[in-house]
């Protein structure tokens, strides 16, 4: 399911990712304070926008607590991504990521209570981009082009299901792979799809991300839906 982001502060990687993002079909909102970057930026976005961002009042006019997420990628100053970052806190934006500029500015974001810290010189925005789209999914490395392989705990939607319930398989109508269950100090290589997942298993998978992204929403439909058949029959 593609998601409204929107991404505060627009260096090489804001915009890198910015633009990545879009590509994989989010509708994005780019923002800055500088009015040559927004210029550049032409139709690389869905919107492009000059706004302060360190002002409560000029994210609840943009919309920004209706967004899916918000990634705040500037790094230069730490003082202006703290504070943007608590206000998206604040207005209780559903998934925000912050970029660090160094392991300090990292605990500070942790601590704040961001989903997830990047930490540019590890993570490139082309490989995080994924990720982003893929909330579930704790990392992600692309072999060849829009496909590769990620890493995710196992969702509460996965577990107590085979992988063959869930929807994994070569034969599988998403053909996403199951390669390895890490199942706590245990590693379960080419497990049988007749597994059953646990709560504490993590998975490495391979496909492509759309079919990656599409298994997981499948997979937490259909348990929404057996729950109900659940709670009718109890009731």
């Amino acid at each position: 399911m593609k998601k409204q982001v929107a991404v505060i502060g627009l260096g090489r990687f804001g915009i890198s990712l910015a633009t990545t993002l879009t590509d994989l079909g989010n509708d994005v909102m780019a923002i800055d304070k500088d009015a040559d970057i927004i210029e550049s930026l032409g139709n690389s976005v869905t919107h492009a926008v000059r706004a302060d961002a360190t002002k409560e009042s000029v994210l609840k006019d943009l919309g920004i607590p209706d967004y899916d997420m918000a990634v705040v990628s500037m790094g230069s100053s730490i003082e202006a991504s703290v504070l943007i970052t608590m206000l998206l806190k604040k207005l209780a934006v559903p998934v925000i990521i912050a970029r660090a500029e160094n392991e300090l500015h990292k605990k500070i974001l942790e601590r704040i209570g961001v989903e997830k810290v990047i930490l540019p010189e590890n993570d490139t925005a082309h490989r995080i981009a994924p990720v982003l789209n893929l909330t579930e999914v704790d990392d992600y490395l692309e072999v060849v082009n829009g496909a590769g392989i990620a890493k995710l705990k196992a969702p509460e939607f996965f577990v107590g299901r085979t992988l063959a319930d869930v929807g994994f398989g070569p034969e599988g109508k998403r053909e996403v792979v199951v390669l390895m269950i890490q199942r706590e100090d245990e590693a379960i290589l080419s497990p049988s799809l007749q597994e059953v997942v646990s709560h504490v298993d993590v998975l490495f998978i391979t496909g492509s991300v759309d079919e990656i992204e599409k298994l997981l929403d499948d997979a937490e439909k259909e348990e929404k839906e057996q729950q109900k058949e659940r709670e009718k029959e109890e009731a």
